[in-house]
C-alpha cells in the first residue's frame, strides 16, 4: 500500500498537481469551510458514532487530512464522497516524508511533556541519561516483553525508559487489571519485570493513569505495542533492538 502511494505522489509530483506543505503555498490549499461542512456532514451520515477531531488542508488540492477521536487518519475528498485508509507521503527538498507523521510529531512532543514522571513506570540508567524513550506497553504482549529484555542493555547505553500503560484489549479487561496492579505496587519497576516475565503479581488497585495514558495512546496515533515515541515526537513502531535504538536515540 505504502509503495502505491509513493507511486501516486509522483506521478501527481511530475504532473505539477503536488503541493508542498510550506512557503506561500500553504495559502492555496487553506481548508474552506464548504470542504469542512461536506466532509463532516457525510460522516455524520454514515458512521455518526466516528468523532472528528480536525480537518486541515493535506498539501494536495481537493484533498483533506481527516484526524479522527481514537482512531485512523484519512484522507477526504472536499465533497466528503470518497476517504483513503492509509498514509500519504510528501516530496519535499527534505526527501519522502509521511504528511500525518509530519504534523503529529510536534503534537507528540508537546503531549509527552505533560506527562508526569509519577505516572510512569521508569528505567533510569544508573549513571548519565544520555536519552530518553517513551514506550507505550501491554504486559502480555510478546514482543513487549522482548523489548523489556533489552532494557538493562539500554540503560546501559545511557537510555532511560519511560512506560506508558497500553492494555491493547481495552479498559477493564484482565491485562488491564495487571497493568494497574503494577503501577499500584509497592515498587512498580519489581511489579513490571515479574509480569513482562510472565510470573504473576499481587493484584491491586489505586488511582491511577492507565485510562489516561490509552487515551493518550490513541491520541498519537498507537495502534499496536511497543509503539516507542522518541523525545522530539518521532514514533517507531514495534520492537526494536537495544543497538538499532541506540543509534536512533543518541546520534
Amino acid at each position: 500500500m505504502k509503495m502505491f502511494l509513493r507511486r501516486i505522489l509522483l506521478v501527481l509530483a511530475f504532473a505539477g498537481m503536488l503541493i508542498p506543505l510550506t512557503g506561500q503555498a500553504v495559502a492555496s490549499v487553506v481548508l474552506d469551510k464548504a470542504a469542512d461542512t461536506a466532509i463532516r456532514a457525510s460522516f455524520k451520515a454514515t458512521r455518526p458514532d466516528i468523532v472528528i477531531t480536525q480537518i486541515e488542508a493535506s498539501g494536495v488540492a481537493n484533498l483533506y487530512l481527516v484526524t479522527m477521536q481514537n482512531g485512523p487518519t484519512v484522507y477526504a475528498s472536499a465533497d466528503g464522497k470518497y476517504f483513503i485508509a492509509g498514509d500519504m507521503f510528501e516530496i519535499s527538498a527534505a526527501g519522502i516524508e509521511s504528511v500525518a507523521e509530519k504534523k503529529l510529531k510536534p503534537v507528540r512532543k508537546e503531549l509527552l511533556a505533560q506527562v508526569k514522571r509519577e505516572d510512569m513506570i521508569i528505567f533510569s540508567p544508573k549513571g548519565e541519561t544520555k536519552g530518553a524513550i517513551y514506550v507505550f506497553t501491554d504486559v502480555d504482549c510478546g514482543y513487549c516483553r522482548k523489548l523489556h529484555q533489552e532494557v538493562p542493555q539500554l540503560n546501559a547505553m545511557g537510555i532511560e525508559v519511560r512506560y506508558l500503560g497500553y492494555p491493547r484489549a481495552g479498559l477493564g479487561t484482565p491485562t488491564y487489571d495487571k497493568m494497574v496492579s503494577a503501577w499500584c505496587a509497592d515498587d512498580p519497576k519489581a511489579a513490571m519485570d515479574s509480569l513482562k516475565a510472565g510470573a504473576p503479581i499481587d493484584p491491586k488497585k489505586c488511582s491511577n493513569p492507565i485510562a489516561e495514558e490509552y487515551q493518550l495512546g490513541s491520541q498519537m496515533g498507537v495502534t499496536g505495542t511497543p509503539a516507542i515515541v522518541l523525545e522530539d515526537g518521532s514514533m517507531i513502531p514495534g520492537y526494536k533492538t537495544a543497538a538499532q535504538l541506540g543509534v536512533v536515540v543518541l546520534n
